[in-house]
C-alpha cells in the first residue's frame, strides 16, 4: 500500500520561517520571467541565443531551489544504482507521489549538469500560472490534456523541434499520469485486474501510449531511458512541508537503460514500461521493508 502522509510537527517559527522562504522563491520567479520575457528579443535572430538565456534562467532559479533545500533546511538525497553519464540526453520516467518527487528530480538532474536541460510533460491549465507556468512556456516544455488524440500533434511538432534544433534535454515524465493516493491506487488495482495485468502495491499503471509515442518521436536524439524510483522514509510530504524543511532524505533509485537496446514498435514499448513498473512496485515493496534502495549491485550516494 501507498506510504501514509506524512505528520506535520513543524512549530511556529518554522512555519515563519517556510513563509519568508516561499515569498523570496516567489519574488525571484517572478524576476526570472521578466528576463526570460526580455529573451524574446532575440527569438527572430538566434534560437540558440534565445534557449541559452532561458537555460540560464532554468538552471539559475531551480538550483536556488536545490540549494537552498540542502543549506537552509538540511535536505539530502540519496542516489541508489546506476551512476549515469553526465550530459547525456534522455527520457526520465519517474513514480509521482507527491509534488516533492520533482525537488528529488531536479537534484538528480543538478547532478547531471542538465538542470536547466529539463523538459516537462505539464497539464494544459498550469499553463497560465505566474512563475512556473509561464516560465516554462519558455522551455519546450509540453502542455498537454493526458488525450493523446488531442495532444499528439503538438507533441509530434515539439519532439521534431527539439530534434532539428539539437536541444539538449533530460525529459521528465510521470508515467502514472496523477498522484498516487490510496483511492487511485484501489482504481488502479481494479483495473489492472479487469485486464490480467500486474496487480500494483506501490504505484499505479503506467500510461504507455504515451511512453511509446516519446521514445520513438526522439530515439534519434536521446541515447537513454532513466527510470527513477523515489521513495519517502516517514512518509509523503506535501510541498508546504518540504518548504518547512521536515524531509531530511529523500531516496531515489537510478536505473539507465540505452535506447538502442529497447524494442521498436509501440506495442513492444508499452509492454517495456509495463514491466519496468512492476520492477519498479517490487522496489518500493523492499525499501519499505528495508529501508533502502541498495543491493549488492548498486552504489548508495549520500549527497552531501
Amino acid at each position: 500500500m501507498p506510504l501514509e502522509p506524512l505528520k506535520d510537527s513543524a512549530g511556529p517559527m518554522t512555519s515563519l520561517r517556510a513563509v519568508a522562504i516561499l515569498v523570496a522563491s516567489a519574488g525571484t520567479l517572478l524576476s526570472i520571467n521578466l528576463v526570460q520575457l526580455a529573451s524574446l528579443v532575440l527569438l527572430p535572430f538566434s534560437r540558440r541565443a534565445f534557449r541559452a538565456v532561458n537555460r540560464w534562467c532554468a538552471d539559475t532559479w531551480w538550483g536556488w531551489c536545490v540549494t537552498g533545500a540542502e543549506r537552509i533546511n538540511g535536505t539530502r538525497a540519496v542516489f541508489t544504482g546506476d551512476d549515469v553519464p553526465m550530459r547525456e540526453n534522455a527520457i526520465l520516467v519517474v513514480n509521482h507521489q507527491d509534488m516533492p518527487d520533482i525537488t528529488a528530480v531536479m537534484k538528480f538532474c543538478k547532478t547531471k549538469d542538465r538542470l536547466g536541460d529539463m523538459k516537462y510533460f505539464v497539464k494544459k491549465q498550469l499553463k497560465w500560472v505566474p512563475g512556473m507556468g509561464w516560465g516554462m512556456q519558455f522551455l519546450d516544455c509540453l502542455f498537454i490534456d493526458r488525450d493523446w488524440a488531442s495532444d499528439r500533434e503538438h507533441i509530434e511538432h515539439t519532439f521534431a523541434r527539439l530534434v532539428d534544433d539539437k536541444v539538449p534535454v533530460h525529459l521528465v515524465s510521470f508515467v502514472e499520469g496523477t498522484r498516487l493516493t490510496f483511492s487511485k491506487l484501489a482504481a488502479a488495482q481494479e483495473y489492472a485486474r479487469e485486464r490480467g495485468l500486474h496487480v500494483p502495491r506501490h504505484v499505479l499503471v503506467a500510461r504507455t501510449k504515451g511512453f511509446a509515442a516519446t521514445v520513438q518521436g526522439l530515439r534519434s536524439h536521446i541515447t537513454a531511458v532513466y527510470d527513477l524510483t523515489i521513495g519517502y522514509e516517514d512518509g509523503v510530504p506535501t510541498l508546504w512541508q518540504y518548504i518547512e524543511g521536515l524531509v531530511r532524505r529523500i531516496h531515489v533509485h537510478v536505473r539507465r537503460f540505452p535506447v538502442a537496446e529497447l524494442p521498436h514498435s509501440a506495442e513492444e514499448l508499452q509492454l517495456w514500461l509495463q514491466d519496468r513498473w512492476q520492477e519498479k512496485d517490487e522496489l518500493l515493496e523492499r525499501f519499505y521493508a528495508t529501508g533502502t534502495f541498495a543491493a549488492d549491485t548498486s552504489i548508495e550516494r549520500l549527497n552531501v
